[in-house]
């Protein structure tokens, strides 16, 4: 019952969510942008309504992208441990004709992807034309997990010798690479929205140890999670980095404050609901056959 209880900041609608996007106008500083804000929804169920309006306005919107069958939408989605990234896409695209969207997980590279640049395979999983694509982890690892280990360069991926000699380097050339490869998406008629899902070192430890502490969690739980809380530091001037140099008025930064779950998808559905909105998505017009022999066709069929 606590839960419902919540008194509400407002309700999701009265959100500007400028403030939590970056597009590289002004500069991001990971310190000052919240882990969480005050609740938008008065219970679960408000909740439910909310996130089930703006869903069934994404589905209208991705039906009318699919018959144009012009643009795209790229949706990023990249965040420490346990901040929630399953369960926020799960939500936000549940009620989204599934034929209509394409979710990819990014694990570690396999033998093959080694044997290629790092955005091979990034390119072979972009979504079709009318499709919501998904990204839960993307090539942007290659600029945070690899900057915050550097030694996967050497050890495991299959660069020469001299090209990673000097590591600031290879990270500058990377950005200015995801720099490029996003504005030929973009050209290209793909919209490209880049999600930061930013939980606290606090709230990742009580997921990590409802994690332990839940049977049906156990599946969840990964050692390495745990070792790679040593190094949150490291990682939150990654983002950081990352997302002052790659922010672009093309292909944004959201940075959703993530410690309230609910909170979380709600915002990032309104951010995906008002993105699409402004892909100026109309019906496509009768081609001139059909619109010269319309009212012959009814007749017919009449």
């Amino acid at each position: 019952m606590g839960s419902d209880k919540k008194k509400p900041h407002s309700r999701i609608d009265d959100i500007n969510t400028a403030p939590l996007i970056y597009d590289g106008s002004t500069p991001f500083s990971i310190s000052d942008a919240p882990n969480k804000i005050d609740p938008v929804y008065r219970s679960k169920k408000d909740y439910r309504r909310q996130l089930a309006e703006m869903v069934s306005q994404i589905d209208d919107l991705q039906e009318i992208m699919n018959a144009q069958n012009h643009q795209g939408l790229l949706l990023v989605f990249q965040a420490m441990d346990a901040a929630g990234k399953d369960g926020t896409i799960k939500r936000v695209l549940r009620g989204v004709n599934p034929a209509g969207v394409q979710v990819y997980s990014f694990k570690k590279p396999s033998d093959e992807e080694l044997d290629h640049g790092y955005l091979w395979r990034v390119i072979q999983r972009m979504p079709e034309r009318g499709r919501i694509g998904v990204f839960n982890r993307s090539y942007y690892e290659e600029v945070l997990v690899v900057r915050v280990h550097p030694e996967i360069l050497t050890k495991y991926q299959r660069i020469p010798r001299k090209l990673i000699e000097d590591t600031d380097a290879v990270f500058e050339n990377r950005f200015e690479q995801i720099e490029n490869f996003e504005k030929y998406v973009t050209d290209n008629g793909f919209k490209v929205i880049k999600f930061f899902l930013n939980v606290s070192f606090e709230e990742q430890g009580k997921r990590l140890l409802a994690r332990l502490n839940e049977p049906d969690k156990h599946w969840k739980f990964s050692f390495s999670d745990i070792e790679e809380r040593a190094y949150w530091s490291d990682y939150m001037t990654a983002f950081e980095d990352c997302i002052n140099a790659t922010a672009c008025k093309n292909a944004p930064w959201a940075v959703i404050p993530a410690d309230d779950k609910l909170n979380m998808r709600l915002l990032v559905t309104k951010i995906v609901l008002e993105q699409m909105q402004s892909m100026d998505l109309d019906w496509p017009a009768a081609d001139d056959r059909l619109e010269a022999e319309i009212d012959n066709l009814r007749k017919s069929l009449s």
